[in-house]
Parts: C-alpha cells; sequence; structure tokens
C-alpha cells in the first residue's frame, strides 16, 4: 500500500450511548483519541481550517472535477460515480494493473476531514480481517486523497435482500452470528463502524456475510460516537430486527423499510410478525436494549458485540430448512423396506406337513427320459459329423460366396440440427461488467444486418486492458454441440469456450469455461474435437477490427448446431 501508516485508530474500549444517534460532527475523527501529528506544512494548515470550521467560519470544500475515465496514480481508472455528499465522492473504478474492479473514495486534501479518512483507512487495513471489505491503498497526491477498497460484484446487500422480504431464520442467524462475531475482533483492534447500516452489509453468493466501510465510512462522514461499542451492538441488533420483521425497529421509515407505528414504542419482532423465531426476537431485544427494556425473559442487555457474539453461541442453534423427501414409489422399495420391522406379528397358525418331492430324474419317467435324450444325442453327433465330412470332400466350384452388404441411404448420420438460443448476455468480468447490453439480442435474431458491438478501444488487443470481452449464449438446458457459425462485421479472432455440463448457473470468470476451438475472420465456424454437452456457450473475443476510428467487434450472427 502506497504510503502505508502503522498509526491504528484508538476507539474508545467503553459502551452506554444511545447508539445510531451519532451526528457528523465537524473535523471528526471516528473515533481518533489524537490526530496524529506532523510537522509538514499541508497538515497544519489542514488542522487551521478544521479550527476555523469550529469557530464557525466555513472554509470553501471543492469536490476535485473528475469524470468518467479519469485515472489515478496511472492505475485506477474511473468508472461510475456512485455516492456524492458533503465535500466527497465515491466510484467503481477498474484496476488496469491488476485488471480487477475496485471502489475508490475521493476528496480534497484540504478537506476538514480528510486526514482522519487517511489514518482510519490505514488501520482498517492493517486488521487485515477476511469478514470485512479490504483497504487496497490510501493515497494523498497531487491535492487529492483517495482510498481504494475491494469491490465484491458477486456479493448482494441486504438493502436489496430484504427489499425482497424477511430472511429465514437460518439465514438471520448467521446473519447475526457473522457480523457480531467479527465486529468483535474489530474492537479488540480498537476499531469501530459507527455505520453499519443494511447497505453495508453483503451476502457472498456462498453465504458469508461480508462488511464493508470499517471505520472509512464514518471517517467520511464525521461521525464519532462516546460509546462505540454500544453503537455498534445496537446497529446489529437493528439489522437483526429488520431481517426478522421486514421493518426497521424505530418510528421513522430508513433504508427503503417502513419504520414502526409512532407512539408504540420498541415492539419485539415476533409482536411485529407471526411465526418468528422466538429466540432471534429476543437477541434483537437485548442488542436493543433501552434503560434496561429487554425481551420478555428478561435476559441482560447486550452493549458489546462481544457479549452479543457469545449470547448468539449460547443459544440452539439454527439448522437450516431440511430439504423436501418424497417416497419412492411402491415398486421401488427394497427387500429391507418390505420388511416386518415395526409391523403386528401375524397370529401363528397349525404346521402343515410338508411332501418332499424326490430327486430330478429319479423316478421311473425320469430314467425313461434320461434314454431318449442320450439317443438323440448320438444321433445328432452322427448326422453333424456326416454333414462335416460332405462339406470338406465337396468340390471349391460348389461353395457360396459371402454375399457383401452396402450401407444403405437409409443409414447415413443424420444432418447436423439448429440448437435454439434461450437468450444471450454480455459478459466483461475483466472490465467493469457491461459491454453493450443493450444490443445482444441482435445475435440470434435471424436479421444479419443487424449485430452487437463492444466497447470503442484504442488497440486490437483492447489497449492491454483486458485479455478479451464476448457473450454467454444460454441453451436453457444442457446440449450436445457440434459447431458454432459466426458472422463478424470485419476480420476479428474468436474464441469458442463452454461451461461445465453440469453447470447450473452462468460461471463468472473465463478461465472457468473450456477452450474448445479457436478462429479468426469474417465468417468463422469453430468446432470442437468431439461433440460437446453443455447449456452455457462463451464466445469469446480476443482481437477486434479497425472500425469507427479505434477498434470495435461487431457480431451479426450466430448460430449453434447439434
Amino acid at each position: 500500500m502506497a504510503e502505508r501508516s502503522t498509526a491504528a485508530v484508538d476507539v474508545a474500549d467503553n459502551s452506554g450511548d444511545d447508539p445510531l444517534t451519532a451526528k457528523a460532527g465537524t473535523a471528526a475523527t471516528d473515533g481518533v483519541a489524537e490526530e496524529q501529528k506532523t510537522a509538514d506544512t499541508s497538515a497544519e494548515g489542514t488542522d487551521k481550517k478544521a479550527v476555523e470550521r469550529q469557530s464557525g467560519e466555513q472554509p470553501s470544500i471543492t469536490a476535485p472535477e473528475l469524470h468518467s475515465g479519469h485515472k489515478l496514480a496511472r492505475r485506477y481508472r474511473l468508472e461510475e460515480c456512485v455516492t456524492r455528499l458533503d465535500g466527497f465522492s465515491s466510484w467503481r473504478a477498474v484496476d488496469e494493473k491488476l485488471r480487477r474492479a475496485v471502489g475508490v473514495h475521493l476528496l480534497p486534501a484540504d478537506h476538514p476531514r480528510a486526514r482522519s479518512v487517511l489514518a482510519a483507512a490505514r488501520s482498517s487495513a492493517l486488521l487485515g480481517d477476511p469478514r470485512f471489505v479490504q483497504v487496497l491503498d490510501a493515497v494523498e497526491e497531487n491535492d487529492l486523497v483517495y482510498v481504494v477498497h475491494e469491490w465484491l460484484p458477486d456479493s448482494t446487500e441486504l438493502t436489496a435482500l430484504l427489499a425482497a422480504g424477511p430472511l429465514e431464520p437460518h439465514d438471520a442467524y448467521q446473519l447475526v452470528s457473522q457480523v457480531s462475531q467479527a465486529m468483535a475482533a474489530a474492537h479488540r483492534e480498537g476499531l469501530a463502524h459507527l455505520r453499519l447500516t443494511p447497505s453495508a452489509v453483503l451476502r457472498s453468493s456462498t453465504g458469508q456475510y461480508r462488511i464493508r466501510g470499517l471505520a472509512v465510512n464514518a471517517a467520511l462522514r464525521g461521525i464519532t460516537a462516546e460509546r462505540p461499542q454500544r453503537s455498534d451492538t445496537e446497529a446489529i441488533g437493528a439489522l437483526l430486527y429488520a431481517a426478522l420483521t421486514q421493518r426497521w425497529p424505530y418510528d421513522s421509515d430508513a433504508y427503503g423499510l417502513s419504520g414502526l407505528p409512532k407512539g408504540v414504542g420498541l415492539l419485539a419482532p415476533d409482536q411485529v410478525r407471526a411465526g418468528v423465531h422466538r429466540g432471534l426476537s429476543e437477541i434483537a431485544m437485548r442488542a436493543l436494549a433501552n434503560d434496561g427494556a429487554t425481551a420478555s425473559r428478561q435476559e441482560p442487555p447486550c452493549t458489546t458485540p462481544d457479549e452479543l457474539a457469545k449470547a448468539v453461541a449460547a443459544m440452539p442453534r439454527v439448522k437450516p430448512p431440511e430439504p423436501e423427501f418424497a417416497a419412492p414409489p411402491e415398486y421401488q422399495r427394497t427387500t429391507y423396506q418390505q420388511g416386518t420391522y415395526g409391523r403386528p406379528h401375524l397370529h401363528p397358525q397349525a404346521t402343515q406337513p410338508v411332501v418332499v418331492p424326490p430327486p430330478p430324474l429319479q423316478s421311473r419317467t425320469g430314467r425313461a427320459l434320461k434314454w431318449a435324450v442320450s439317443a438323440l444325442l448320438i444321433a445328432a453327433l452322427g448326422l453333424g459329423s456326416w454333414q462335416i465330412a460332405d462339406r470338406l470332400l465337396a468340390p471349391d466350384s460348389t461353395q457360396e460366396e459371402t454375399p457383401v452388404t452396402t450401407p444403405t441411404a437409409d443409414e447415413k448420420p443424420e444432418p447436423p440440427k439448429p440448437v435454439t438460443i434461450k437468450s444471450a448476455h454480455d459478459f466483461d468480468p475483466l472490465g467493469n461488467g457491461f459491454e453493450k447490453p443493450q444490443a445482444i439480442d441482435r445475435v440470434y435474431d435471424g436479421d444479419p444486418s443487424t449485430f452487437w458491438y463492444t466497447e470503442n478501444y484504442y488497440g486490437s488487443d483492447f489497449a492491454n486492458l483486458k485479455t478479451g470481452v464476448g457473450i454467454v449464449l444460454d441453451l436453457g438446458k444442457a446440449q450436445e454441440i457440434s459447431s458454432v457459425d459466426l458472422s463478424f462485421v470485419g476480420h476479428t479472432s474468436v474464441e469458442l469456450r463452454t461451461a461445465p455440463s453440469d453447470a447450473s448457473s452462468q460461471p463468472s470468470l473465463p478461465d472457468e469455461y473450456a477452450t474448445q476451438a479457436a478462429g479468426a475472420g469474417s465468417h468463422v465456424t469453430l468446432k470442437p474435437p468431439k461433440p460437446v454437452t453443455t447449456r452455457y456457450v462463451l464466445v469469446w473475443l480476443t482481437q477486434l477490427p479497425s472500425n469507427d476510428g479505434g477498434y470495435r467487434g461487431k457480431l451479426s450472427e450466430v448460430k449453434i448446431m447439434s
């Protein structure tokens, strides 16, 4: 990390303040006990401006004039501004060196909170806990302060999850368990969040929860708290409350959720919504404890993330829902399943005498049958020997020629058949994630005059920004394909890649597809070495033709044959 500092954010380790009510202060330090003292002139100028702000004089804060395409440190290319507030801005960007998406916070170097943002970012980076979205860089250069952090495109904000409805009890249990344990670890290192909202919690595709903006989000907004552990604990309780009820536990709407009715106070989650898990409802009330008012069992309130994590660990673990089981049909039952275990025994009956049959072929009829069979065998052997001798002594002219069969027209292999493309998606995992999705349907509309096209690049090799872009074709189900016909506008290099035959969802990285064939030209037919079964077909463009004053790929038609 550029200009890495070992100074940790010294968050006060006490409790008792009303959380989620901390206001944006002036020249706030996000829990930093003392400002890092520096002798350079720029730091003194920043401190002076902060003092002027406290005394009532409002220094002029000019947000840096930046736009999409601007590069920081000749490495981080800004793509999209996602937040612009109070003199700072947040961006989705691309790390061109490592070819991955990142997030960037930007603010002027003379911003009153610039020093505390740098201190918070560097302290958060030193934590190195994978349960938090990692800070990758924290730099001051060219009158700018910027913080670079991970960007997780495969994760979903808790805000979006709650918009679809309350979480299942197991998911809510995992949420409070993982978040409380992570925040307990952060507070042991002297770090607080102070802005733990639904948008700060992400759930990955594997079900793991990650927290972003540790210390940094509060520093950007100047939020402080006298008792940071209590603040973060109540914030976790509010997240659990919202996960159980899809309501915000206060009388005001927030984060896309409706608040509680005014004047009724803090209701337990199981009083707001039927069917709420009782144990999780009590945990939420203990975290949201206000002046001793807790859940019905009157358990002591949880005032620190560590206490909350221990309370969650002490409760019976909430198991995931079991998959539905359908009994096999009657005819599929095994001998073991059809046994008499657990069934009432039948009343014993009188034993009937058993007649033992004589051994096979030991009766008079059997002996006669054996002699008859023996005579027939002897006659058959004699007849066979005579026919063999007669054939061996016969002249060669009497031998018949073995007829040679020729394949008929009906035995020819069936001609290849077209495979229907159900849908298509643009595929740009090494860039900003988007590559003209609005034109994607044109590649299989049957009209060769229409085409899907890429962004305009400054080199046929994507100006060294990435190794390729492409389109993923969804066949609806796994099908066998033998060839893919492609029509381009201009000479284009392309690869045919396929997902595994058992893939139930589209892979997210190009290396997760197997390369089957490659070619170049304006009309290209790509054939795997042998027919391959897959649901997802990736058309991966690797070299672009000169077009529109730069280099742009244009794909007009795709035909897949079985």
